[in-house]
């Protein structure tokens, strides 16, 4: 399953970058990530909470940084395993100045999952995976907020509440939900047919009442 995409960061890119290498912000950040410790300069280990349609598990694994050129560019690579199955793959993460104080950054990897996760079907893979991806960014980036708006104040760290895994979990299902309905007609023509026989039972009860 390859993954990519772009998303803009509302600080400079040196910040960015010292907010992507910290595992503290990391682990505080991500939906679903119950610990991150750095176990070297390029090497981390940490639990996530995973939900993928009716599966759901923690995920036990390990992440490793190379090819570092700070603060425009690194490779990840990342090795998963739980109760429902496993995922490993890399990535290649790309931090681009835009000159207005603001950073994109654009990213690229494949990934592979086993186990009972692989036969939820490819689709509902891609679009948690997107939606954990976005969710993920935008909880940094307001992380990045706080920690910009905290410097400027003069204090070391900023005051950010990260989502919590039941807010997180209504996310990816609305997501999940979105992408069915638009991806199918034949979804709308059901909750069409659902709707009409709804309606003709509750007149018939009614009737039937009176």
């Amino acid at each position: 399953m390859k993954l990519e995409g772009e998303y803009v960061f509302n600080g400079p890119r040196e910040e960015v970058w010292a907010l992507v290498r910290d595992p503290e912000v990391l682990a505080a950040a991500l939906p679903g990530a119950q610990s991150l410790n750095k176990v070297s300069e390029s090497e981390y280990e940490g639990k996530m909470n995973v939900r993928v349609g009716p599966l759901s598990g923690v995920f036990s694994g390990k992440i490793v940084v190379s090819d570092e050129v700070p603060p425009e560019s690194y490779t990840l690579s990342v090795e998963g395993r739980g109760s429902t199955g496993f995922a490993k793959g890399t990535g290649h993460v790309q931090l681009i100045d835009r000159g207005d104080g603001t950073t994109l950054m654009k990213y690229e990897g494949e990934l592979q999952v086993g186990g009972k996760l692989a036969g939820v079907g490819q689709r509902m893979l891609e679009t948690v995976s997107k939606s954990m991806t976005r969710q993920g960014l935008e909880s940094l980036n307001q992380a990045l907020q706080a920690r910009m708006a905290a410097k400027s104040e003069g204090q070391e760290e900023g005051n950010y509440t990260p989502p919590s895994e039941a807010q997180f979990a209504a996310a990816v299902a609305r997501d999940m939900a979105g992408e069915v309905l638009s991806s199918s007609r034949v979804m709308w023509i059901a909750v069409a047919v659902a709707v009409v026989i709804v309606v003709v039972a509750v007149i018939l009860i009614s009737r039937g009442g009176g």
